[in-house]
């Protein structure tokens, strides 16, 4: 049993996919995190190297059951180690499902560029034509994560 939740994607910070100029770090955040998730088992090589930011409001997420969940992976130097969770997805984009990644750096645990609890990261295949405005629709497990009004 799927759940679909109609979506927005918007332009994010820009550190993921290291297209700012503002970040703290030599290359993207994905990039450079990359080869830790793999060390634990999570290749994130077939997806770009970025996130989409897809905006769910007014509705919000919790995530219930990751597939997986690595503690204090420390990524970046000079930083303190972070807390991630992963959950699988899908995003439909004009009648094409890409199957992705819910990604969640845990609030708690993140150095900075925090995201409105409305905003659902996620990693994907590079999605042709894909750009800020369109419509998206992104299908969770909801025994996985939980989908509730603010």
């Amino acid at each position: 049993m799927f759940e679909q939740i109609d979506g927005i994607v918007q332009a994010g910070y820009g550190v993921a996919s290291g297209r700012t100029n503002n970040s703290p770090y030599p290359k993207g955040t994905i990039e450079m995190q990359t080869p830790f998730f793999l060390e634990r088992g999570l290749d994130l090589t077939p997806f770009f190297p970025g996130t989409l930011n897809i905006n769910i409001s007014p509705k919000q997420f919790q995530i219930l059951s990751a597939l997986c969940t690595f503690r204090n992976v420390d990524w970046a130097e000079g930083f303190e180690p972070e807390d991630f969770s992963f959950v699988p997805c899908q995003i439909i984009y004009q009648h094409q499902t890409f199957e992705s990644l819910v990604y969640y750096p845990h609030p708690e645990t993140k150095i900075g560029h925090f995201q409105n609890p409305s905003i659902v990261e996620v990693i994907a295949p590079k999605i042709s034509d894909l750009k800020y405005g369109d419509r998206v629709i992104l299908k969770i497990n909801p025994q996985q994560i939980k989908i509730f009004n603010e």
